[in-house]
Protein backbone atom coordinates (compact mmCIF):
# COMPACT_ATOMS: atom_id res chain seq x y z
CA UNK A 1 0.00 0.00 0.00
CA UNK A 2 2.88 2.49 0.84
CA UNK A 3 3.86 2.51 -2.75
CA UNK A 4 0.49 2.42 -4.17
CA UNK A 5 -0.13 5.73 -2.36
CA UNK A 6 3.47 7.00 -2.01
CA UNK A 7 3.43 6.88 -6.42
CA UNK A 8 -0.47 8.43 -6.64
CA UNK A 9 0.49 11.38 -3.85
CA UNK A 10 3.70 12.02 -6.15
CA UNK A 11 0.90 12.44 -8.60
CA UNK A 12 -0.91 15.03 -6.48
CA UNK A 13 2.61 16.92 -5.75
CA UNK A 14 3.53 17.22 -9.10
CA UNK A 15 -0.17 18.34 -10.28
CA UNK A 16 -0.57 21.03 -7.31
CA UNK A 17 2.96 22.48 -8.20
CA UNK A 18 4.16 22.53 -4.92
CA UNK A 19 7.61 22.12 -5.61
CA UNK A 20 7.54 24.48 -8.56
CA UNK A 21 10.21 27.07 -6.86
CA UNK A 22 11.37 30.43 -9.15
CA UNK A 23 14.60 30.61 -9.41
CA UNK A 24 16.40 33.93 -9.25
CA UNK A 25 19.72 35.06 -9.07
CA UNK A 26 21.58 35.34 -5.45
CA UNK A 27 23.70 38.15 -6.02
CA UNK A 28 25.59 37.16 -2.99
CA UNK A 29 29.83 36.99 -3.72
CA UNK A 30 29.74 34.60 -0.28
CA UNK A 31 28.31 31.52 0.38
CA UNK A 32 25.90 31.30 3.61
CA UNK A 33 24.59 27.62 3.20
CA UNK A 34 27.53 25.29 4.19
CA UNK A 35 28.59 22.13 2.12
CA UNK A 36 28.80 19.06 4.27
CA UNK A 37 29.96 15.65 3.31
CA UNK A 38 30.81 11.73 4.81
CA UNK A 39 33.82 13.70 6.30
CA UNK A 40 32.66 16.37 8.03
CA UNK A 41 28.87 16.04 8.37
CA UNK A 42 28.86 14.31 12.27
CA UNK A 43 31.41 16.74 13.24
CA UNK A 44 29.57 19.48 12.14
CA UNK A 45 25.96 18.54 13.17
CA UNK A 46 27.09 17.21 16.89
CA UNK A 47 28.36 21.12 17.48
CA UNK A 48 24.73 22.28 16.21
CA UNK A 49 21.39 22.78 18.50
CA UNK A 50 19.79 23.74 15.68
CA UNK A 51 20.65 22.84 11.65
CA UNK A 52 18.81 22.28 8.45
CA UNK A 53 20.04 20.03 5.81
CA UNK A 54 19.76 19.78 2.16
CA UNK A 55 20.06 16.56 0.42
CA UNK A 56 20.11 17.41 -3.37
CA UNK A 57 21.47 15.85 -6.14
CA UNK A 58 23.30 18.14 -9.22
CA UNK A 59 21.33 16.79 -11.67
CA UNK A 60 17.56 17.75 -10.24
CA UNK A 61 15.56 20.57 -11.52
CA UNK A 62 13.77 21.28 -8.36
CA UNK A 63 17.13 21.25 -6.73
CA UNK A 64 18.07 23.86 -9.22
CA UNK A 65 15.38 26.21 -8.73
CA UNK A 66 15.68 25.96 -4.68
CA UNK A 67 19.51 26.29 -4.06
CA UNK A 68 19.11 30.33 -5.07
CA UNK A 69 16.48 30.85 -2.24
CA UNK A 70 18.08 28.24 -0.13
CA UNK A 71 21.23 30.45 -0.23
CA UNK A 72 19.46 33.52 0.52
CA UNK A 73 17.44 32.34 3.48
CA UNK A 74 21.02 31.10 4.98
CA UNK A 75 22.51 34.78 4.11
CA UNK A 76 18.76 36.10 5.90
CA UNK A 77 19.53 33.68 8.76
CA UNK A 78 23.03 34.11 9.40
CA UNK A 79 22.23 37.52 10.95
CA UNK A 80 19.98 36.30 13.03
CA UNK A 81 20.23 35.97 17.21
CA UNK A 82 21.26 33.29 17.69
CA UNK A 83 22.31 32.44 14.36
CA UNK A 84 20.56 29.72 12.15
CA UNK A 85 22.95 27.27 10.21
CA UNK A 86 21.83 25.79 6.32
CA UNK A 87 24.09 23.11 5.35
CA UNK A 88 24.22 20.58 2.24
CA UNK A 89 24.68 17.36 0.97
CA UNK A 90 25.40 15.89 -2.54
CA UNK A 91 23.44 13.16 -1.98
CA UNK A 92 24.06 11.92 -5.13
CA UNK A 93 27.60 11.53 -4.15
CA UNK A 94 28.83 7.66 -3.68
CA UNK A 95 30.27 8.70 -0.73
CA UNK A 96 27.34 10.07 0.53
CA UNK A 97 25.47 7.45 -0.13
CA UNK A 98 25.80 5.98 3.17
CA UNK A 99 24.35 9.48 4.76
CA UNK A 100 21.44 9.55 2.18
CA UNK A 101 20.33 6.07 3.60
CA UNK A 102 20.93 7.29 7.38
CA UNK A 103 18.23 9.84 6.28
CA UNK A 104 15.88 7.94 4.52
CA UNK A 105 16.60 10.23 1.19
CA UNK A 106 13.91 9.15 -1.28
CA UNK A 107 13.79 11.91 -3.72
CA UNK A 108 15.38 15.31 -3.74
CA UNK A 109 15.60 17.88 -2.65
CA UNK A 110 15.23 16.49 1.03
CA UNK A 111 15.69 18.54 3.95
CA UNK A 112 15.53 18.05 7.31
CA UNK A 113 15.98 19.67 10.91
CA UNK A 114 18.38 18.12 13.36
CA UNK A 115 17.99 19.41 16.56
CA UNK A 116 20.16 18.64 19.49
CA UNK A 117 23.47 17.37 18.02
CA UNK A 118 21.58 15.65 15.64
CA UNK A 119 19.93 13.27 18.02
CA UNK A 120 15.77 14.30 17.01
CA UNK A 121 15.63 14.60 13.45
CA UNK A 122 12.48 16.14 11.49
CA UNK A 123 11.13 16.87 8.07
CA UNK A 124 10.90 20.04 6.76
CA UNK A 125 7.20 20.97 5.98
CA UNK A 126 7.79 24.55 5.14
CA UNK A 127 7.82 26.84 2.03
CA UNK A 128 10.62 26.98 -0.29
CA UNK A 129 10.75 30.03 -0.98
CA UNK A 130 13.76 32.47 0.77
CA UNK A 131 11.13 34.27 2.97
CA UNK A 132 8.65 31.63 3.68
CA UNK A 133 11.95 29.43 4.90
CA UNK A 134 13.41 32.66 6.79
CA UNK A 135 9.91 32.69 8.46
CA UNK A 136 9.61 28.93 9.31
CA UNK A 137 13.04 28.40 10.51
CA UNK A 138 12.45 31.38 12.65
CA UNK A 139 9.57 29.67 14.25
CA UNK A 140 11.21 26.17 14.56
CA UNK A 141 13.86 27.17 15.84
CA UNK A 142 12.51 28.83 18.82
CA UNK A 143 10.03 27.31 21.64
CA UNK A 144 7.70 24.62 20.79
CA UNK A 145 4.86 25.80 22.39
CA UNK A 146 3.99 29.76 22.36
CA UNK A 147 3.09 31.70 25.54
CA UNK A 148 -0.31 33.66 24.49
CA UNK A 149 -0.27 36.24 27.43
CA UNK A 150 -3.38 38.18 25.47
CA UNK A 151 -6.36 38.50 23.11
CA UNK A 152 -4.19 40.92 20.61
CA UNK A 153 -1.09 37.31 21.38
CA UNK A 154 -4.45 34.94 20.62
CA UNK A 155 -5.25 36.99 17.22
CA UNK A 156 -2.02 37.01 16.03
CA UNK A 157 -1.66 33.33 16.67
CA UNK A 158 -4.56 31.63 15.32
CA UNK A 159 -5.44 32.46 12.07
CA UNK A 160 -8.62 30.72 9.91
CA UNK A 161 -6.59 29.02 7.67
CA UNK A 162 -4.27 26.74 9.65
CA UNK A 163 -4.81 24.22 12.17
CA UNK A 164 -3.46 25.80 15.81
CA UNK A 165 -3.48 23.77 18.83
CA UNK A 166 -3.72 25.33 22.45
CA UNK A 167 -3.35 24.11 25.98
CA UNK A 168 -4.86 25.87 28.61
CA UNK A 169 -3.80 25.35 31.86
CA UNK A 170 -3.94 26.85 35.66
CA UNK A 171 -0.39 26.60 35.69
CA UNK A 172 2.78 25.69 33.59
CA UNK A 173 3.44 22.88 35.22
CA UNK A 174 2.40 19.59 36.33
CA UNK A 175 2.49 16.20 34.22
CA UNK A 176 -0.69 17.49 31.88
CA UNK A 177 1.90 20.38 30.88
CA UNK A 178 4.72 18.23 30.27
CA UNK A 179 2.91 15.92 28.54
CA UNK A 180 1.57 18.61 26.20
CA UNK A 181 5.14 19.79 25.26
CA UNK A 182 6.42 16.61 24.67
CA UNK A 183 3.63 16.56 22.05
CA UNK A 184 4.45 20.13 20.87
CA UNK A 185 7.92 18.91 20.27
CA UNK A 186 7.23 16.00 18.43
CA UNK A 187 4.61 17.63 16.12
CA UNK A 188 6.28 21.17 16.20
CA UNK A 189 6.95 20.96 12.39
CA UNK A 190 3.10 20.17 11.62
CA UNK A 191 1.39 22.21 13.40
CA UNK A 192 1.45 25.98 15.43
CA UNK A 193 1.42 24.84 19.20
CA UNK A 194 0.57 27.75 22.19
CA UNK A 195 -0.41 27.40 25.56
CA UNK A 196 -2.34 30.37 27.95
CA UNK A 197 -3.35 30.33 31.68
CA UNK A 198 -6.74 32.56 30.51
CA UNK A 199 -9.23 30.83 28.06
CA UNK A 200 -10.61 33.99 27.46
CA UNK A 201 -8.05 35.44 25.41
CA UNK A 202 -8.92 32.57 22.63
CA UNK A 203 -11.39 33.50 19.89
CA UNK A 204 -13.91 30.40 20.08
CA UNK A 205 -14.76 28.02 22.69
CA UNK A 206 -16.07 28.28 26.11
CA UNK A 207 -14.12 30.91 27.71
CA UNK A 208 -14.56 29.84 31.63
CA UNK A 209 -12.74 26.62 31.49
CA UNK A 210 -9.54 26.72 33.95
CA UNK A 211 -7.58 23.85 32.48
CA UNK A 212 -6.26 21.38 31.77
CA UNK A 213 -7.47 21.18 28.43
CA UNK A 214 -6.13 21.24 24.49
CA UNK A 215 -8.46 23.31 21.86
CA UNK A 216 -7.91 22.48 18.60
CA UNK A 217 -8.46 25.44 16.23
CA UNK A 218 -9.35 24.51 12.52
CA UNK A 219 -10.95 26.07 9.11
CA UNK A 220 -13.40 23.71 8.72
CA UNK A 221 -16.51 21.58 10.24
CA UNK A 222 -16.96 22.56 13.74
CA UNK A 223 -14.20 25.38 13.98
CA UNK A 224 -12.65 23.88 17.03
CA UNK A 225 -12.57 20.91 19.47
CA UNK A 226 -11.85 20.58 23.40
CA UNK A 227 -9.98 17.36 24.41
CA UNK A 228 -8.76 16.57 28.10
CA UNK A 229 -6.94 13.05 28.07
CA UNK A 230 -3.37 13.91 28.50
CA UNK A 231 -1.62 10.62 27.62
CA UNK A 232 0.87 12.03 25.27
CA UNK A 233 -0.14 9.31 22.71
CA UNK A 234 -4.08 9.82 23.21
CA UNK A 235 -2.87 13.77 22.75
CA UNK A 236 -1.27 12.69 19.49
CA UNK A 237 -3.92 10.65 18.28
CA UNK A 238 -6.63 13.42 18.78
CA UNK A 239 -4.33 16.12 16.64
CA UNK A 240 -3.50 13.95 13.74
CA UNK A 241 -8.06 12.83 14.18
CA UNK A 242 -9.24 16.13 14.47
CA UNK A 243 -6.79 18.16 11.82
CA UNK A 244 -8.60 15.79 9.29
CA UNK A 245 -11.99 17.63 7.71
CA UNK A 246 -14.80 15.30 7.48
CA UNK A 247 -14.82 15.98 3.73
CA UNK A 248 -11.52 16.80 2.58
CA UNK A 249 -12.00 19.13 -0.72
CA UNK A 250 -9.95 18.45 -3.57
CA UNK A 251 -9.62 21.44 -5.52
CA UNK A 252 -6.85 24.07 -7.16
CA UNK A 253 -7.10 25.91 -4.03
CA UNK A 254 -3.67 26.25 -2.54
CA UNK A 255 -5.04 26.59 1.05
CA UNK A 256 -6.91 23.17 0.31
CA UNK A 257 -3.37 21.23 -0.30
CA UNK A 258 -1.74 20.54 3.08
CA UNK A 259 -5.02 19.12 4.04
CA UNK A 260 -5.45 16.70 1.15
CA UNK A 261 -1.84 15.55 1.57
CA UNK A 262 -2.92 14.90 5.23
CA UNK A 263 -5.94 12.74 3.95
CA UNK A 264 -3.25 10.57 1.50
CA UNK A 265 -1.01 9.76 4.37
CA UNK A 266 -3.21 8.82 6.87
CA UNK A 267 -3.44 5.05 7.53
CA UNK A 268 -7.66 5.27 7.29
CA UNK A 269 -9.18 3.83 3.92
CA UNK A 270 -9.86 6.41 1.59
CA UNK A 271 -13.61 6.95 0.02
CA UNK A 272 -12.60 9.83 -2.96
CA UNK A 273 -16.06 10.94 -4.74
CA UNK A 274 -15.11 12.73 -8.00
CA UNK A 275 -17.45 14.91 -9.80
CA UNK A 276 -17.47 18.36 -11.71
CA UNK A 277 -18.35 20.28 -8.92
CA UNK A 278 -19.25 23.55 -11.31
CA UNK A 279 -22.20 21.60 -12.25
CA UNK A 280 -25.86 22.09 -11.68
CA UNK A 281 -27.08 19.78 -9.26
CA UNK A 282 -23.53 18.71 -7.36
CA UNK A 283 -25.09 20.15 -4.44
CA UNK A 284 -27.45 17.23 -3.40
CA UNK A 285 -24.21 14.80 -4.81
CA UNK A 286 -22.32 16.82 -2.52
CA UNK A 287 -24.93 16.50 0.45
CA UNK A 288 -25.56 12.93 0.11
CA UNK A 289 -21.90 11.94 0.62
CA UNK A 290 -21.31 14.11 3.80
CA UNK A 291 -24.05 12.25 4.83
CA UNK A 292 -22.21 9.41 4.76
CA UNK A 293 -19.03 10.95 5.85
CA UNK A 294 -21.06 11.34 9.34
CA UNK A 295 -22.58 7.95 9.00
CA UNK A 296 -19.06 5.93 9.34
CA UNK A 297 -17.10 8.63 10.84
CA UNK A 298 -14.44 6.88 13.40
CA UNK A 299 -15.22 3.33 11.56
CA UNK A 300 -11.63 3.53 9.56
CA UNK A 301 -13.01 5.63 6.46
CA UNK A 302 -11.61 9.00 4.97
CA UNK A 303 -13.31 11.10 2.64
CA UNK A 304 -12.51 13.33 -0.15
CA UNK A 305 -14.73 14.99 -2.52
CA UNK A 306 -12.02 15.84 -5.87
CA UNK A 307 -13.21 18.62 -8.49
CA UNK A 308 -12.82 16.93 -12.24
CA UNK A 309 -10.67 20.29 -12.89
CA UNK A 310 -8.32 19.24 -10.27
CA UNK A 311 -8.07 15.75 -10.34
CA UNK A 312 -6.69 14.62 -14.14
CA UNK A 313 -3.71 12.90 -12.03
CA UNK A 314 -5.87 10.74 -10.19
CA UNK A 315 -7.59 10.00 -13.19
CA UNK A 316 -4.59 8.87 -14.64
CA UNK A 317 -3.09 7.06 -12.02
CA UNK A 318 -6.56 5.41 -11.45
CA UNK A 319 -7.33 4.05 -15.41
CA UNK A 320 -10.45 5.88 -15.30
CA UNK A 321 -12.12 8.68 -17.81
CA UNK A 322 -13.88 11.55 -16.94
CA UNK A 323 -16.93 10.31 -19.14
CA UNK A 324 -17.12 7.99 -15.35
CA UNK A 325 -18.22 10.98 -13.31
CA UNK A 326 -19.48 11.15 -11.00
CA UNK A 327 -17.60 8.53 -9.05
CA UNK A 328 -16.63 7.02 -6.06
CA UNK A 329 -13.13 5.05 -5.49
CA UNK A 330 -12.46 3.04 -2.59
CA UNK A 331 -8.71 2.75 -2.32
CA UNK A 332 -7.72 -0.05 0.45
CA UNK A 333 -4.27 0.05 2.62
CA UNK A 334 -3.29 -2.91 1.13
CA UNK A 335 -3.50 -1.80 -2.52
CA UNK A 336 -7.34 -3.39 -3.65
CA UNK A 337 -9.66 -0.63 -5.35
CA UNK A 338 -13.51 -0.73 -5.46
CA UNK A 339 -14.80 1.27 -8.11
CA UNK A 340 -18.84 2.75 -8.79
CA UNK A 341 -18.84 4.90 -11.90
CA UNK A 342 -21.77 7.41 -13.41
CA UNK A 343 -23.39 7.46 -9.87
CA UNK A 344 -26.52 9.56 -8.91
CA UNK A 345 -26.32 11.17 -5.16
CA UNK A 346 -29.01 8.25 -4.32
CA UNK A 347 -26.55 5.77 -4.80
CA UNK A 348 -24.13 6.81 -2.56
CA UNK A 349 -24.99 5.44 0.53
CA UNK A 350 -26.34 1.63 -0.23
CA UNK A 351 -23.03 1.67 -2.12
CA UNK A 352 -20.62 2.32 0.75
CA UNK A 353 -22.79 0.00 2.68
CA UNK A 354 -22.55 -2.69 0.50
CA UNK A 355 -18.84 -1.98 0.32
CA UNK A 356 -18.44 -2.25 4.05
CA UNK A 357 -20.42 -5.79 3.53
CA UNK A 358 -18.12 -7.11 1.37
CA UNK A 359 -20.67 -6.96 -1.81
CA UNK A 360 -18.47 -5.25 -4.00
CA UNK A 361 -15.55 -6.45 -6.10
CA UNK A 362 -12.34 -5.19 -6.50
CA UNK A 363 -11.55 -3.00 -9.67
CA UNK A 364 -8.04 -3.59 -10.93
CA UNK A 365 -6.73 -1.63 -13.53
CA UNK A 366 -5.68 -3.30 -17.10
CA UNK A 367 -4.97 -2.48 -19.93
CA UNK A 368 -7.16 -4.28 -22.57
CA UNK A 369 -5.65 -7.81 -23.73
CA UNK A 370 -3.53 -7.41 -26.69
CA UNK A 371 -5.38 -8.59 -30.09
CA UNK A 372 -1.99 -9.57 -31.15
CA UNK A 373 0.95 -10.46 -29.22
CA UNK A 374 3.84 -11.91 -32.33
CA UNK A 375 6.88 -9.90 -30.96
CA UNK A 376 9.53 -11.61 -29.23
CA UNK A 377 8.84 -9.95 -25.74
CA UNK A 378 5.75 -10.53 -25.00
CA UNK A 379 2.77 -7.94 -23.42
CA UNK A 380 1.18 -9.24 -20.35
CA UNK A 381 -1.60 -6.98 -18.96
CA UNK A 382 -3.01 -6.98 -15.27
CA UNK A 383 -5.89 -9.26 -16.78
CA UNK A 384 -3.45 -11.99 -18.81
CA UNK A 385 -0.91 -12.08 -15.32
CA UNK A 386 -2.35 -15.19 -13.81
CA UNK A 387 -2.79 -17.25 -17.43
CA UNK A 388 0.78 -15.97 -18.65
CA UNK A 389 2.59 -16.27 -15.85
CA UNK A 390 1.66 -17.79 -13.04
CA UNK A 391 -0.75 -20.27 -14.38
CA UNK A 392 1.25 -21.27 -17.27
CA UNK A 393 3.30 -23.91 -16.67
CA UNK A 394 6.54 -21.89 -17.66
CA UNK A 395 9.64 -20.66 -16.71
CA UNK A 396 8.64 -17.04 -17.60
CA UNK A 397 11.43 -13.95 -16.69
CA UNK A 398 8.67 -10.76 -16.42
CA UNK A 399 10.13 -7.26 -16.48
CA UNK A 400 7.80 -4.26 -14.95
CA UNK A 401 8.92 -1.22 -16.42
CA UNK A 402 7.39 2.10 -17.10
CA UNK A 403 7.40 3.67 -20.80
CA UNK A 404 9.24 7.05 -19.24
CA UNK A 405 12.08 5.17 -17.81
CA UNK A 406 15.37 5.26 -19.47
CA UNK A 407 16.62 2.40 -17.60
CA UNK A 408 13.72 0.42 -19.22
CA UNK A 409 14.48 1.65 -22.32
CA UNK A 410 18.30 0.34 -21.92
CA UNK A 411 17.04 -3.09 -21.11
CA UNK A 412 14.13 -3.09 -23.84
CA UNK A 413 16.73 -4.25 -26.80
CA UNK A 414 18.76 -6.74 -24.20
CA UNK A 415 15.47 -8.37 -23.28
CA UNK A 416 14.45 -8.69 -26.72
CA UNK A 417 18.20 -10.69 -27.52
CA UNK A 418 17.11 -13.07 -24.70
CA UNK A 419 13.94 -13.56 -25.69
CA UNK A 420 15.16 -14.27 -29.43
CA UNK A 421 17.55 -16.53 -27.82
CA UNK A 422 14.56 -18.80 -26.35
CA UNK A 423 12.04 -18.38 -29.32
CA UNK A 424 12.59 -22.42 -30.12
CA UNK A 425 12.36 -22.94 -26.58
CA UNK A 426 8.37 -23.29 -25.76
CA UNK A 427 9.35 -24.08 -21.64
CA UNK A 428 10.43 -19.92 -21.35
CA UNK A 429 8.79 -16.88 -21.78
CA UNK A 430 10.38 -13.34 -21.64
CA UNK A 431 7.69 -10.67 -20.70
CA UNK A 432 6.86 -7.62 -20.15
CA UNK A 433 4.26 -5.62 -17.51
CA UNK A 434 3.49 -1.45 -17.99
CA UNK A 435 3.08 -1.04 -14.11
CA UNK A 436 1.65 2.57 -14.15
CA UNK A 437 -0.97 1.11 -16.77
CA UNK A 438 -2.07 -2.26 -15.06
CA UNK A 439 -2.77 -2.90 -11.47
CA UNK A 440 -0.14 -5.73 -9.76
CA UNK A 441 -2.43 -7.22 -6.93
CA UNK A 442 -0.26 -10.41 -6.48
CA UNK A 443 1.74 -9.96 -3.21
CA UNK A 444 4.94 -12.05 -4.84
CA UNK A 445 5.33 -8.86 -7.05
CA UNK A 446 7.09 -6.17 -4.67
CA UNK A 447 7.83 -3.01 -7.55
CA UNK A 448 9.35 -0.31 -5.89
CA UNK A 449 11.03 1.06 -8.76
CA UNK A 450 11.44 0.58 -12.76
CA UNK A 451 12.53 -1.47 -14.15
CA UNK A 452 11.75 -4.77 -11.90
CA UNK A 453 12.43 -7.94 -12.83
CA UNK A 454 11.13 -11.16 -11.70
CA UNK A 455 11.58 -14.85 -12.43
CA UNK A 456 8.68 -17.66 -12.01
CA UNK A 457 9.62 -21.22 -12.26
CA UNK A 458 7.70 -23.59 -13.66
CA UNK A 459 7.07 -24.98 -10.62
CA UNK A 460 5.97 -21.93 -9.22
CA UNK A 461 8.96 -20.69 -7.46
CA UNK A 462 9.22 -16.56 -8.02
CA UNK A 463 12.90 -14.98 -7.08
CA UNK A 464 13.57 -11.09 -7.93
CA UNK A 465 16.56 -10.62 -10.52
CA UNK A 466 19.35 -8.45 -9.22
CA UNK A 467 22.19 -9.33 -11.72
CA UNK A 468 23.83 -7.44 -14.32
CA UNK A 469 21.73 -6.52 -17.14
CA UNK A 470 23.42 -7.76 -19.91
CA UNK A 471 21.95 -10.74 -22.17
CA UNK A 472 24.70 -13.16 -20.69
CA UNK A 473 24.30 -12.58 -17.28
CA UNK A 474 19.78 -13.13 -17.44
CA UNK A 475 20.62 -16.20 -19.40
CA UNK A 476 22.66 -17.59 -17.04
CA UNK A 477 19.85 -16.32 -14.00
CA UNK A 478 17.48 -18.62 -15.94
CA UNK A 479 19.21 -21.69 -16.51
CA UNK A 480 20.38 -22.10 -13.29
CA UNK A 481 16.50 -21.28 -12.14
CA UNK A 482 15.45 -23.80 -14.69
CA UNK A 483 18.30 -26.32 -13.15
CA UNK A 484 17.56 -26.47 -9.84
CA UNK A 485 13.90 -26.69 -10.56
CA UNK A 486 14.73 -30.10 -12.59
CA UNK A 487 16.56 -31.02 -10.22
CA UNK A 488 14.13 -30.71 -7.58
CA UNK A 489 11.23 -32.21 -10.28
CA UNK A 490 13.72 -35.18 -10.33
CA UNK A 491 14.16 -35.62 -6.05
CA UNK A 492 10.90 -35.92 -6.00
CA UNK A 493 10.35 -38.57 -8.85
CA UNK A 494 13.10 -41.02 -6.62
CA UNK A 495 10.84 -40.11 -3.62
Amino acid sequence: MGRIVSVWLAFFVIACSLTAISAEESGESKEFVLTLDQSNFTDTVSKQDFIVVEFYAPWCGHCKNLAPEYEKAASILSKHDPPILLAKVDANEESNKDLANEYEVRGFPTLKILRNGGKNVQEYKGPREADGIVEYLKKQSGPASADIKSAEDASNFIDEKNIVIVGVFPKFSGQEFDNYMALAEKLRSDYEFGHTLDAKYLPRGESSVTGPVVRLFKPFDELFVDFKDFNVEALEKFVEESSIPLVTLFNNDPSNHPFIIKFYNSPLVKAMLFANLSNEGVDSLKSKFREVAEQYKGQGIGFLLGDLEASQAAFQYFGVQESQVPLIIILENDGKKYLKPNLEADHIAPWVKDYKEGKVPPYVKSEPIPVENNEPVKVVVADTLDDMVLKSGKNVLLEFYAPWCGHCQKLAPILEEVAIHYEKDASVLIAKLDATANDIVDPNFDVRGYPTVYFRSADGNISAYEGERTKEDIIDFIEKNREKTAHQEALKDEL
